[in-house]
């Protein structure tokens, strides 16, 4: 179940309506979703897909999306550090983010600007889905000890490509 932190504010949210309320007022979805049957640790990438395929599938045909894939990052992936630095600096993308947990935990960072600049973050953990709308500033903090496993929802992967922002907020907020 997510969590969500205003530092700013020494605010933590936990109770799952008022973390999506919170969330959709800043047009950020969060969802819970789970597969429709138990998979084991090493399942393939296909059995995950296949295991949350009734709910993927909706999903993009209502929005658009044209692919999903599944990825898994961990102590052992290779050039960790380099996955790491692409994602921990704030960055925008052309399209929509979204992910769909299905091991493990990754804290997205938002940095909204308006009226208050507001930074806030969303610790998703199995079962949450989020999507970060396209051109929204954000990071991905991947944590001290990484391990996830996610579904990754687009609609053309040349437009997830990360276009940074050089405002240095990232370096103030980590997990």
């Amino acid at each position: 179940m997510a969590t969500l932190r205003i530092p700013d504010k020494n605010v933590t949210l936990r109770d799952p309506s008022a973390v999506r309320q919170f969330l959709d007022v800043r047009g950020i979805v969060h969802e819970r979703w789970s597969a429709d049957r138990d998979l084991p640790s090493g399942a393939t990438n296909e059995h995950v897909l296949a295991a949350y395929d009734y709910l993927l599938k909706p999903l993009m045909e209502k929005s658009g999306y044209q692919t999903a894939d599944v990825i898994r990052v961990d102590g052992h992936t290779p050039n960790l550090e380099g996955i790491r630095e692409k994602f921990i600096r704030e960055h925008t993308h052309r399209e929509d983010e979204v992910r769909v947990f299905v091991e493990g935990q990754g804290l997205f960072w938002f940095h909204k600007e308006g009226r208050e600049d507001e930074v806030f973050a969303l610790l998703c953990e199995q079962g949450d889905l989020i999507s970060v709308p396209a051109n929204t500033k954000h990071w991905f903090d991947l944590g001290a000890s990484p391990k996830v496993r996610a579904i990754r929802i687009f609609t053309d992967q040349t437009g997830w490509v990360p276009h940074y922002t050089n405002s240095g907020i990232d370096q103030r907020y980590r997990w």
